[in-house]
């Protein structure tokens, strides 16, 4: 295999700098802090649009882009699709997004986003989805975004 000149200066922080800048957008920003804030790291749609205060098509579009880059993918419980009221299509990370989270420092911040998310004030129609029952994340996602929460009421 023969290699060119422009080879040896390829940027070996190109992907890096990518999953920076996709990180970093606003909107797909504040998806990543609310599925890390969530209490099972998988949310509705509505839940996310309540919680971002952005209309369902613009947190669909990032959540899209999202899935693209393989960070994040949608988790299906198929008994509530016949249930009028609740949820069955779950935006959540994956594998490969944890691992990428992890690489920017974002897990870190699991404990901060989850303080959040507990102290909004909700919507009932967010607090009804936020219990509904949903499929659970892979083991290893799920190891990865696991963190030792303190008592109830106990503040340092």
């Amino acid at each position: 295999m023969s290699h060119t000149a422009g080879d040896a200066f390829e940027d070996p922080f190109a992907e890096q700098r990518e999953m920076r800048a996709l990180l970093s957008q606003e909107t797909r920003h504040l998806i990543v802090q609310c599925l890390l804030g969530h209490p099972q790291h998988l949310a509705s749609l509505a839940e996310l649009a309540y919680m971002i205060e952005k209309n369902d098509g613009a947190i669909l579009d990032q959540l899209e882009t999202l899935q693209e880059a393989g960070l994040v993918d949608v988790y299906v419980h198929e008994p509530n699709e016949s249930t009028r009221d609740l949820p069955s299509r779950f935006w959540g990370p994956t594998e490969r997004g944890v691992e990428v989270l992890y690489e920017h420092n974002f897990l870190r911040g699991v404990p901060v986003a989850r303080a959040v998310y507990e102290e909004t004030t909700k919507s009932a129609k967010t607090r009804r989805h936020e219990t509904a029952p949903r499929p659970s994340l892979p083991a290893p996602v799920r190891e990865a975004l696991e963190f030792e929460e303190p008592p109830a009421g106990d503040i340092e």
